[in-house]
C-alpha cells in the first residue's frame, strides 16, 4: 500500500504518518524508487496509534504502548501502569477543568452584561 491508501484506510494524515516515521513509531519498506509501502502490519500500528492519541496518549506514551504491544512476553501490569498514569492526569485535568468553571461562572454570574461600562468580570481578570 502506498501512503494515500494507508492513510484512507487507517483514517491518518498522511503529515501524521510521515511524522510517525520520522520518529520511528513506525518503518514501512520503502520500494527501489524510495516510495513509502505499507503493509498490513504498518496498518495495524497506525490504526492503534489512531486510537491511543485519540484518547490523548503523549508520544512518549505511545512509544512505550508499542513496544509492549510488539513484545509477546511483555506483563499486562506494564500496560496497566501506563494507562493508570494517563488516567490519573485526565483526572488531575478534570479536577482543574471544573476548577476554571466555577471560576468563569462566578464571574459571569456577577456580570449585570447591560449597556454599562462597569464589568465586574474584566475588573476581576485586571487584578483591581
Amino acid at each position: 500500500m502506498n501512503i494515500g491508501d494507508v492513510a484512507s484506510r487507517s483514517g491518518l494524515p498522511a503529515k501524521t504518518i510521515r511524522y510517525y516515521e520520522e520518529i520511528g513509531l513506525i518503518q514501512p519498506d520503502r520500494t527501489a524508487n524510495g516510495y513509502r509501502s505499507f503493509c498490513e502490519a504498518d496498518l495495524h500500528k497506525l490504526a492503534f496509534l489512531g486510537r491511543l492519541r485519540a484518547l490523548g496518549f503523549s508520544i512518549e506514551d505511545c512509544r512505550t504502548l508499542m513496544a509492549l504491544y510488539e513484545d509477546e512476553a511483555r506483563a499486562s501490569a506494564d500496560v496497566k501502569q501506563v494507562a493508570q498514569q494517563h488516567l490519573e492526569r485526565i483526572e488531575a485535568k478534570i479536577q482543574d477543568l471544573e476548577a476554571v468553571r466555577a471560576t468563569l461562572s462566578e464571574l459571569v454570574d456577577s456580570c449585570a452584561g447591560d449597556s454599562r461600562p462597569d464589568c465586574p468580570i474584566l475588573k476581576n481578570l485586571s487584578g483591581d
